[in-house]
């Protein structure tokens, strides 16, 4: 075990630093927090799936949050100084409260007790690979976007 701190933004060893973690990130991660809950919830009521059915919703919420949070992070750390709460409200918040990989799990669950084992380790697999892809394509995409062009430049 490390004594660093899980967030290397924030040393909890120097009282000033910790200070920071208190009411306004609080209450930005919860204010972002129910925004993607919420946006979550409105598409996998759109997208119902059976026990054993493909969950394509929560499929479809988990890999855009990575796509997204691969936009997001290059934005606020290489292009863009964000303000302190940017982080906490979009990231953790937003996208935290969006995504939902505890519902993966409990999805892949479901299709194998529900006797489809297939579509279990299909959804499995089929979502830590597009996660990954996406969170990576995010990373490129906004680099590639955002990338500063010579004045005169097309």
């Amino acid at each position: 075990m490390t004594d660093r701190p899980i967030d290397p933004d924030v040393d909890l060893h120097v009282p000033a630093q910790r200070a920071e973690l208190h009411w306004p990130v609080l209450g930005a991660i919860s204010a972002g927090g129910a925004l993607g809950a919420l946006a979550r919830f409105g598409l996998q009521s759109a997208l119902p799936a059976g026990p054993a059915d493909f969950p394509w919703a929560t499929f479809m919420i988990n890999v855009s949050g990575c796509l997204l949070i691969g936009v997001l992070m290059v934005v606020i750390t290489e292009v863009r100084p964000a303000h302190r709460l940017v982080r906490p409200f979009l990231g953790v918040g937003v996208l935290g409260g969006y995504t939902t990989f505890s519902t993966y799990a409990v999805d892949v669950q479901r299709a194998v007790a529900a006797g489809a084992p297939l579509t279990g380790l299909v959804y499995l697999v089929a979502t830590l690979a597009a996660a990954l892809v996406a969170v990576t394509a995010g990373m490129w995409l906004a680099r590639r976007l955002t990338r500063k062009r010579p004045v005169g430049a097309r």
